[in-house]
């Protein structure tokens, strides 16, 4: 009997600290809630602060790297929407350009017909003298220009936007093809130490 009580015991403090075991490994797993609340960049220097260095490679959990690589893709694509919409803008606004550039083009002649003509000039229905008129045409002629330089602005500065978010992306781009790289280069020799150590442990 007493035998069979310390059987029991004993399959009671190996089933305790199997699941000891099991949540503390569960737990060594979990992945850290910042690499979902803050940026690349600030993802980056924790897995750098929280990784040791090991024959000049970088150990990183499967996990984190996938998180990572995750969020980077995110991060890809994100600038891919935000330069497609810039380049959406930029077509509008040279459309608009053109556009404004036409109708400018068009009132000139009007005027310039116009002054050709006598100095009475109907305009919309109304009988105006040529000085009147040709006010009026400049004054048109001012907002117009007006009008096209600020979207020749909004232009520039949209372009300017466009090639640097590009800029930005194709660092990016580099900097996780980097990183990608030496990643599978340290996982790489991570297997062939451990290959290489087992078999040491066999031969002896």
């Amino acid at each position: 009997m007493k035998t069979i009580y310390q059987l029991t015991a004993t399959l009671l403090a190996l089933f305790c600290l199997s699941l000891v075991g099991l949540q503390s490994a569960n737990a060594q797993y979990v992945t850290p809630a910042i690499m979902d609340t803050v940026t690349l960049e600030s993802q980056l220097d924790y897995i750098q602060d929280r990784t040791r260095i090991y024959n000049d490679f970088r150990a990183i959990r499967e996990d984190i790297f996938l998180k990572i690589k995750r969020n980077a893709l995110d991060s890809l694509n994100e600038a891919k929407l935000e330069i497609a919409t810039l380049n959406s803008k930029l077509t509008e606004s040279h459309f608009q350009i053109e556009t404004l550039n036409t109708d400018l083009e068009r009132t000139k002649n009007n005027r310039d017909e116009a002054i050709r003509n006598k100095d009475s000039i109907s305009f919309v229905g109304i009988q105006l003298n040529k000085a009147l008129y040709n006010t009026i045409t400049w004054f048109i002629i001012l907002g117009l220009t007006v009008t096209v330089v600020l979207l020749f602005l909004l232009f520039k500065r949209t372009h300017v936007v466009t090639v640097q978010t590009k800029k930005e992306y194709d660092e990016m781009h580099k900097e996780f093809e980097t990183y990608k790289k030496s990643s599978r280069e340290k996982y790489e020799k991570l297997v062939v130490n451990h290959h290489n150590e087992i078999m040491r442990l066999k031969r002896s």
